[in-house]
């Protein structure tokens, strides 16, 4: 069971920065592949989360009331759900849904990070970069009618 007490500052920091490791790690595949919502973005998203999620452990707030932790999951999601949708609505169109799922991942990442549920989010970052680059690569290898070769967007 996941304490709710406040944790050292230094493992705070820790998870913080497991965090934004590992939303760089996901957020590379989209910046080497040019896409929407990079590294930067997906590194923010997971810090941002694991923030949320430290705020109610390292204030005493979730120790008072243990529907604090949920009620952030909540607005985690809304509000990633929200940087994902603008990540794909551009000019009239939908384009870059496996970035605003890149984003989602990152969030849950930063969460399960903030929690201090590392082997989570090691486990959730590998299988995201799998799916990313593995099945990408296979989906392009075994699909007649998926072009070989995108050029970069502009």
């Amino acid at each position: 069971m996941i304490s709710l007490t406040p944790i050292p500052w230094l493992e705070s920091l820790g998870r913080l920065l497991l965090a934004i490791g590992l939303g760089a790690a996901i957020g590379w595949d989209r910046e080497y592949d040019n896409k929407p919502a990079g590294l930067r973005t997906n590194m923010l998203v997971s810090l941002g989360a694991a923030l949320f999620i430290l705020v109610p452990l390292q204030s005493g707030l979730a120790q008072q009331d243990a529907n604090t932790i949920a009620r952030s999951l909540d607005g985690i999601i809304t509000g990633v759900g929200f940087v994902g949708a603008g990540s794909i609505l551009r000019e009239q169109r939908v384009r870059g849904l496996t970035s605003a799922a890149a984003i989602w991942i990152s969030a849950a990442v930063g969460v399960a990070a903030g929690m201090g549920l590392w082997p989570l989010s090691l486990m959730g970052t590998l299988l995201a970069i799998i799916i990313l680059r593995i099945i990408k690569w296979l989906e392009r290898r075994l699909s007649p009618r998926k072009r070989t070769s995108r050029a970069p967007r502009q």
